[in-house]
């Protein structure tokens, strides 16, 4: 769909902590990183226990609280490794995650002009070697492009820039810039992040733009037998189960069956997508809790949708809800194994089968039970940046409920003039009071107003406050056929191959690179030729057969 998937690339979760040092102090980091690899093994919540025993031991002499620290010599008292910058002068800008709102913005950084004293560094952090694009993950599922067109490497993206890229997942965050908000005189450096490599990177200026991951939590047995469809790897594991399901089920007695969780843009698009893989060889059924697909999309598109669904013979389950998802093998040992489904006993199936239970939304449905060899998970998503533990002092990161950086209009978060949040990672409302959407659209669009907002702090020039503009929506609804409803024309929907062409013409504009978008274009026209070149003889083959 049309920067409708979700942003960003994300890496591991954030978790901010206590204002414990300040740059340029060597004794206070070496008293930080005493034992400090165990207490990072042993997670945010020992590291709390830490302070409180430290505290309750000096104030009690030990009395009835926590043992005694053990007394560790100065020569095992060593810092945590410190990323070099190439430059000792200019402006440090760090980049926590590498998706559309974290690369994007580095990318913008590196197209402005700068004085030669501010232009600066900048450093891209993400766990992951490679880029995703992904509103395209479906198109993995059907073969239509490579896995290279659609996730580059970091490194060949950034070849021909200054920005430096850094595979590795954030641990930590000390922020030392918020007291700046409060009155009180304003650290020269921004702060500190520490990864999970051990190495420390001291930053003027951050991005937070880590992404989300799925959501799968929230029903009994979604987390161990469900699979999201959100990164490369779950693209990569969905198919090669479909590949394993291929191979093993023939004929009309083994169908493959599928489950699709919600009806968003998301399950919409696995569910068309799918469909026409297996044809007749599969069942795909897709489960939503609302009356109908695609609530929030524009009529044109849901008209388009159903009709390709309806066409393809995906069943629909509309105003359900997923109560629990069970393996046939587990109910079979738990003398479970007496649900009856069109007169015939799940018990019997095979061990990789599973079982999901649907509760009615609406009154006048009934309760079902549903069969699946493969369970696809679409609802919900969970931003990579966790509540902060409580502490004696204010919190160091303002997040609303969703786990999201509370930010003002100029995409910078409340109380830190030197942090930037966006995508995932951010909660910012529209002229409306709306919530942004997490797609990847709202997170291009930041991205260029991030770029400019940090060039603009860094000259001391005027912030620009961000405003979203809605372009339009576009969904994938299988090799030739998508829908595509621009914002900037009413009532117009493009449907079938001509939706289809100008969905992929739009998302090739929108590659990271002039050098990436001219490597894929060329990929893409040459697979369309050979598609066109077999096309024209299947079609002389049939003519000549028949006369």
């Amino acid at each position: 769909m049309a920067f409708l998937a979700s942003s960003s690339a994300s890496v591991a979760a954030l978790l901010p902590f206590n204002r414990l040092c300040s740059r340029g102090n060597g004794n206070r980091w070496n008293r930080l990183y005493t034992g400090y690899s165990a207490r990072l093994r042993a997670g945010p919540s020992a590291l709390s226990r830490f302070r409180a025993s430290s505290f309750s031991s000096a104030a009690a002499g030990n009395a009835g609280g926590a043992p005694p620290l053990p007394e560790i010599s100065e020569a095992n008292k060593t810092p945590p490794p410190i990323y070099t910058w190439p430059n000792k002068k200019k402006p440090r800008v760090c980049i926590l995650g590498g998706g559309f709102g974290g690369l994007y913005t580095a990318l913008r950084l590196e197209s402005l002009l700068w004085p030669e004293d501010k232009k600066p560094q900048v450093l891209l952090v993400d766990q992951s070697e490679r880029f995703v694009f992904k509103p395209m993950l479906y198109e993995l599922l059907s073969g239509e492009v490579d896995a290279w067109e659609i996730a580059p490497r970091f490194s060949e993206l950034l070849a021909n820039t200054g920005v430096q890229f850094l595979q590795d997942k954030v641990k930590l965050l000390h922020p030392s810039d918020h007291w700046g908000m409060n009155g009180h005189k304003q650290s020269s450096s921004g702060g500190t992040v520490l990864l999970e490599s051990g190495l420390l990177v001291e930053y003027d200026w951050l991005v937070l733009a880590l992404g989300a991951e799925a959501k799968l939590d929230v029903v009994p047995g979604a987390l161990e037998f469900a699979l999201p469809f959100s990164t490369l790897e779950d693209a990569h594991r969905v198919d090669k189960k479909l590949r394993t399901l291929e191979r093993t089920k023939f004929g009309k007695d083994s169908l493959i069956r599928v489950a699709v969780v919600g009806c968003g843009y998301s399950g919409v698009e696995l569910a068309a997508t799918i469909s026409e893989r297996l044809q007749d060889r599969g069942i795909v059924q897709a489960i939503n809790v609302e009356t109908t697909i695609c609530p929030t999309a524009p009529a044109g598109n849901r008209e388009a949708a159903l009709k390709v669904l309806s066409s393809r013979k995906v069943q629909l389950l509309l105003g359900y809800f997923v109560r629990c998802i069970r393996r046939v093998s587990d109910m079979e040992a738990s003398g479970d194994a007496t649900v009856i489904r069109e007169g015939k006993n799940i018990a019997e199936c095979n061990s990789e089968k599973y079982v999901l239970e649907l509760q009615p939304a609406e009154k006048g449905l009934e309760s079902q039970i549903l069969e699946a060899d493969l369970v696809l998970w679409t609802v919900g998503s969970k931003a990579l940046l966790p509540e902060l533990e409580p502490c004696d002092k204010p919190r160091e990161l303002p997040l609303n409920a969703r786990g999201q950086a509370e930010t003002d209009e100029t995409l910078r978060v409340k109380g830190h003039p030197r942090i930037f949040a966006l995508g995932d990672s951010s909660s910012l409302r529209d002229s409306t009071g709306r919530l942004l959407p997490a797609t990847a659209q709202v997170a291009f669009q930041q991205a260029d107003f991030a770029g400019w907002n940090l060039w603009a702090a860094i000259n001391n020039r005027p912030l620009l406050p961000f405003r979203f503009q809605n372009l339009g929506e576009m969904m994938t609804l299988g090799r030739n056929d998508a829908a595509i409803s621009p914002s900037f024309i009413d009532g117009l929907t493009l449907e079938g191959p001509i939706g289809h062409a100008a969905r992929k013409i739009a998302y090739l504009i929108r590659l990271p690179t002039d050098e990436h978008r001219f490597k894929v274009g060329l990929s893409w026209f040459a697979k369309s030729a050979i598609d066109s070149v077999a096309s024209v003889q299947s079609t002389l083959t049939k003519v000549l057969s028949g006369s």
